[in-house]
């Protein structure tokens, strides 16, 4: 698909890892459980383990902390061939608490981009997760009031995406999406003929690993930054590029 050269009017932003950190709460909540479980298995098999029991719960619970800690419980029954203690589940159960009751966090500039851009552009969050949790971080992100509308998702794809468009009245070509998860945020924008902007994290959860998008047909919609203050710099020389 040719480089659009109709002027973006909308953008989206991803939440988590592209706004504000979360994976690396998870980070330090992963270590804390590979040490409960030491005494029944090696950190590898526990972490091997606790991503399938994931991935397999993953229609029922979908995204979020307390789909993590249900599975997290699970793995720990199913790996102590059912001798995990009660204390025990309660250390699981109070590592997701602090989880849900961590500060939120900004990403490097977050504060100063999202307010400058919802001065010329629409901005919306789509972001996939746990709807109670999403709104509280969004909630004390201090960002809320930048973003004329707010979609949170159970997943996030390309039909997903074509609705979104749909139901705000945006073309795709008008549409650019922000975000760190080439497989959740970027490759169903491109796929749709939207823009997309790829903002890395340090941390990629292995269930949102993707190969980079290449090829003629992405030429021009395609970019990667490295934190959110590049953007608006982005933003203005797609703006003034010649058409065609």
């Amino acid at each position: 698909m040719a480089a659009s050269s109709a002027r973006i009017t909308t953008i989206g932003f991803d939440a988590d890892d592209t706004l504000w950190h979360n994976e690396s709460i998870f980070e330090a909540s992963h270590r804390s459980y590979c040490e409960l479980l030491s005494r029944y298995h090696d950190a590898e098999t526990v972490e091997r383990t606790l991503f399938a029991t994931e991935m397999r719960n993953l229609d029922l619970f979908g995204y979020g902390i307390k789909s993590h800690a249900l599975s997290s419980v699970e793995t720990a029954i199913e790996l102590s061939g059912g001798q995990i203690r009660a204390d025990e589940i309660r250390a699981i159960l109070d590592s997701a608490k602090q989880m849900l009751a961590h500060p939120v966090e900004l990403l490097e500039g977050a504060a100063e981009v999202v307010p400058a851009l919802a001065a010329d552009y629409r901005l919306v969050l789509i972001t996939k997760g746990d709807l109670r949790d999403q709104e509280r971080k969004l909630r004390k992100s201090g960002l809320e009031e930048h973003f004329a509308h707010v979609e949170i998702l159970s997943e996030k794809d390309t039909a997903v995406y074509r609705r979104i468009l749909s139901r705000h009245g945006v073309a795709p070509e008008q549409f650019l999406m922000v975000g760190n998860s080439l497989k959740s945020d970027i490759l169903p924008a491109l796929d749709l003929g939207c823009r997309a902007v790829y903002v890395p994290y340090r941390i990629t959860w292995a269930a949102e690993h993707a190969e980079h998008p290449q090829g003629s047909e992405v030429d021009g919609r395609f970019f990667q930054i490295a934190t959110l203050r590049e953007l608006p710099a982005l933003l203005a020389s797609l703006a003034s590029a010649p058409a065609g």
